[in-house]
């Protein structure tokens, strides 16, 4: 019963969400102003499914200027887990064929956000200089999974470089975030998820890279967050071994 309630808010969240956007955006479509708006909203979304959050490290975003940031790719909660995060001015890069996913391909679309033909190598390519360039013209950040699909519980997965050449080529830093494993820990049918930690680490500089670098950077990028995950996945255990503990001595 709880399974359902869930997903019939979620749904209607997002056609709600959707119609809303299409009014909204109208007057000025595909601003990137619209992502970090809507992505307040999604970010509720967490509390739906009962997730605790934690977010911490924005501050290392502030007075950056633009930026690359990196995220874990984990699975379809992610919606309700980094939102939150998203800082303004920020748009995402997601594969064209989100575009055919019924009412959230659409709001994806209008807010901003940038669809890659991952398909078309050449075009993928010359997209990520495109954006390279957009995010000095257009005072853009970009927003991007370089695990390039989800996980499911196969730990953090190889970096592509995209997102390593798009920073280097527009001359910005690299900011990673991290968020706790929430593969095999969330079910909708389940009234308390439990804790969630979404973190974001302090800039890397690229500056002292060139684009043959690319790999090199994002294997940095690869070890740094990995270890990052795995810290944030012990405190989040400590938490709740405590939480139930306390729970325990209560009844």
């Amino acid at each position: 019963m709880l399974t359902a309630f869930r997903l019939i808010s979620a749904a209607l969240f997002i056609i709600i969400m959707t119609l809303f956007a299409l009014v909204y955006c109208l007057l000025s479509p595909r601003d990137p102003k619209h992502v970090h708006f809507f992505c307040r909203w999604f970010h509720q979304l967490h509390r739906l499914i009962g997730l605790r959050l934690i977010e911490r490290g924005k501050e290392h975003a502030e007075n950056i200027g633009n930026a690359v940031y990196i995220s874990n790719h984990q699975d379809v909660f992610d919606f309700a887990t980094s939102p939150g995060m998203v800082m303004p001015r920020t748009v995402s890069i997601g594969k064209k064929s989100l575009l055919w996913i019924p009412f959230f391909g659409q709001l994806y679309w209008i807010t901003g956000n940038i669809l890659l033909d991952r398909e078309n190598k050449t075009k993928a390519r010359d997209t990520i200089k495109q954006v390279a360039e957009a995010i000095q013209q257009r005072n853009l950040s970009v927003w991007m999974y370089p695990e390039g699909t989800r996980s499911k519980g196969r730990g953090l997965l190889p970096f592509k470089t995209g997102a390593f050449r798009m920073a280097i080529e527009a001359g910005v830093p690299i900011i990673p975030m991290c968020v706790s494993t929430t593969h095999q820990k969330i079910f909708l049918n389940r009234r308390d998820n439990g804790t969630v930690i979404c973190e974001m680490l302090p800039p890397i500089d690229t500056s002292a890279y060139g684009t043959q670098d690319a790999r090199e950077l994002a294997d940095r990028c690869h070890q740094l967050m990995q270890e990052k995950i795995a810290e944030l996945d012990a405190e989040v255990a400590q938490l709740e071994q405590g939480q139930e503990k306390v729970a325990l001595r209560s009844n």
